[in-house]
């Protein structure tokens, strides 16, 4: 057996310390490289990047290095050090397969899911989703990352420093393992052009919500809020279910990828446009999307067909959104439900193509010619806008999914606003998870079992439905519908087949399920029911962790909607009340410099001091948000946060007193 030495993370410490002649360069490109990074860099910054590239190796590597890197940046935009690419694809293993204590075995797990072929959308460029969300900026910072985690006693504390890690500091056992910041700035040179600059400089690193914080599960990160997201939208239009009911939309590369799973898991006829074929076929081997074409009539045929039987299926259309949309609405055909997923946070880099435009003439010219390119991408942009006023008109249901589709559409000059300046759509947070999830504190937990083995996930499943069970049956008049939601989805989540990459799964659950769930599991690793610790987390897409005016923070007119103190609180508290790591990030799903997030993992291992610090750490995560939401005026939040504190008296949160706001108007 040949063993991939570039895994070897000691040797590969002893060969940037120049112990060690470096590996041979046997990278070859992946089927799905990212798009060349746009904007070059003047002489002085291009010296600097290849100084920081070059400052984590000893300099008698440097002679072969320099050049090599500096073919990279010119080539491809950036250094990625591909010749420290491991040369076997990336999966997370068996935690027992890793080196070091137990909570650094398994981030190791989930930092390997990140970066596997079968999860990542581009991962030859370290880049797990949205087109630009990477774990790491180089595979050399892989690597010393690892290295590092294999080293740690469990009184250190490792500094990641956007993906580049600082080394391991004295600490406590109660104290995190990691605390990592992704593409923080100084507010005064808080610019899309300085964040580009020196993130080519491997200054900084968009690490989008969860790829930068090492708590990626793949497209079923986010399949249960998609699923759930449509089910709320049949319920705001009175329909009992979706059967026989078209939904439109795009996006199957990255985290977009959870659509097609969704529509059918909840009985809709999905129809989701994706214009590089070797997304669609990643999504057709999967088993996430039913089946595919690059033929509208085909496409037109088939929404027929399905609607009229009532089947729940996905149709992946290879092609772009716009041609898709204008066709609809010129054969007007009836589409009960849209939106968008396209990567419209990095829009003139590869998160959105321009209509009448193939990939690889639009590829070229965001690289030689970014005027023209912005150009084109706003007037596709128009169109598409246009083709679905028309359809709303004759009754679809669109809402923006937080991906800065309207902010995007907007600043284009397409017809998406209002009078009064407003947006003339609603954010899906705003109508279908504002009022129904976020303000009951449901949101996206999630957990990973380190083992690997399907068996623990199955058993986890069970625990879970059980918990569920339980709690439903005195669960309150406002949340009872959620918690039925939850259990009807744990207990098909098997069959439904969605694990990519890691034995993971996600469940929306608010904080008496988070703590109820993680007490159980930890119960079950202590009895030996599940074979090995479990790794509990929460997309940033949650109730208390992201700052996010086009998204998260959507619903909140108190005027904080542009303020980022919950985030970094959220951070801060996480940190103090003993998560595994932390993680506090600029930019999310609409963007950097938009979204400000907090979050977290929480190795569960068994023992009493493991929950004590986990319902510690839940408990805030979960009230932060519901504080902030309370006093922005939401009388679901206020409900929770009312339960909240009469289940624990030390929770003392002050709540609003409603002034007449048409007396106020009047003063």
């Amino acid at each position: 057996m040949v063993v991939d030495r570039k895994n070897d993370f000691a040797y590969m410490q002893r060969v940037m310390d120049g112990e060690e002649p470096l590996p041979e360069n046997t990278f070859r490109p992946g089927s799905n490289p990212a798009p060349k990074r746009a904007g070059t860099l003047s002489g002085e910054d291009r010296i600097l990047a290849l100084r920081n590239a070059l400052a984590d190796f000893h300099p008698r590597h440097h002679e072969t290095l320099g050049p090599e890197f500096a073919r990279e940046l010119d080539t491809r935009g950036r250094i990625y050090g591909y010749r420290f690419k491991p040369d076997e694809p990336i999966s997370a293993r068996p935690i027992g397969k890793y080196n070091g204590i137990v909570e650094a075995r398994a981030m190791q797990h989930m930092i390997d899911n990140n970066l596997d072929p079968r999860v990542a959308q581009h991962p030859d460029e370290l880049v797990t989703y949205g087109g630009n969300g990477t774990v790491f900026p180089t595979w050399q910072h892989r690597a010393l990352t690892m290295r590092f985690l294999e080293q740690m006693e469990s009184d250190q504390t490792l500094v990641m420093y956007s993906g580049r890690p600082h080394g391991l500091f004295p600490s406590t056992r109660d104290a995190p393992r990691v605390v990592i910041a992704n593409g923080m700035m100084v507010p005064n040179y808080s610019t899309p052009a300085e964040y580009e600059r020196l993130a080519k400089m491997l200054d900084t690193m968009y690490g989008q919500m969860t790829a930068g914080s090492w708590m990626y599960i793949g497209p079923q990160g986010i399949v249960h809020g998609t699923t759930i997201t449509l089910l709320n939208a049949a319920r705001r239009l009175n329909l009992e279910n979706l059967e026989g009911r078209v939904f439109v939309t795009s996006g199957l590369g990255g985290m977009s990828g959870a659509q097609a799973k969704a529509a059918v898991i909840a009985g809709a006829v999905g129809v989701i446009a994706e214009i590089n074929p070797k997304a669609v076929q990643k999504r057709l081997e999967q088993g996430w999307l039913t089946e595919a074409t690059d033929s509208l009539d085909t496409i037109l045929a088939r929404i027929e067909e399905a609607r009229d039987v009532g089947e729940g299926v996905s149709i992946g259309y290879i092609g772009n959104i716009v041609d898709l949309w204008e066709v609809l609405r010129d054969e007007d055909v009836k589409v009960d439900f849209g939106s968008d997923q396209t990567s419209l946070h990095n829009p003139w880099n590869g998160g959105y193509y321009p209509v009448d435009m193939t990939i690889a003439d639009a590829q070229k010219m965001m690289v030689e010619n970014p005027t023209g390119f912005k150009q084109a991408v706003q007037e596709s942009l128009k169109r598409q806008v246009n083709a679905i006023n028309d359809l709303t008109r004759s009754g679809m249901y669109f809402w923006d999914y937080g991906n800065a589709f309207l902010k995007e559409a907007g600043e284009a000059g397409a017809d998406v606003m209002k009078a009064n300046g407003r947006f003339k759509f609603p954010s899906y947070v705003e109508h279908l998870m504002g009022p129904i999830c976020f303000d009951y504190g449901f949101g996206p937990f999630r957990w990973v079992c380190t083992s690997g083995d399907p068996g623990d996930l199955e058993r986890t499943d069970a625990i879970a439905a059980k918990v569920l069970e339980r709690l439903a049956r005195k669960a309150p008049d406002e949340i009872r519908q959620q918690y039925e939601d939850n259990l009807h989805w744990i207990r098909e989540a098997g069959r439904n087949n969605l694990v990519v990459g890691s034995q993971a799964r996600i469940l929306y659950s608010d904080l008496e399920g988070r703590l109820a769930l993680a007490s159980a599991f930890n119960t079950a690793i202590k009895s030996g029911k599940v074979h090995a610790p479990i790794v509990i987390g929460r997309d940033h897409h949650d109730i208390g962790g992201t700052d996010s005016p086009y998204r998260e923070t959507a619903d909140i007119y108190d005027g904080t909607a542009r303020t980022a103190d919950m985030s970094v609180h959220n951070a801060i508290g996480l940190a103090a009340r003993g998560a595994t790591w932390v993680s506090l990030h600029n930019g999310g799903g609409v963007g950097w410099g938009q979204v400000m997030n907090g979050g977290f993992g929480m190795v569960l291992d068994g023992s009493s001091s493991t929950i004590r610090k986990a319902r510690s750490m839940i408990g805030w995560d979960v009230t932060n948000g519901l504080a902030r939401r309370s006093r922005a005026g939401h009388e679901g939040a206020q409900f929770a946060i009312e339960r909240a504190m009469e289940k624990d008296k030390r929770l003392v949160v002050r709540l609003p007193h409603e002034p007449n706001m048409a007396r106020l108007r009047n003063i």
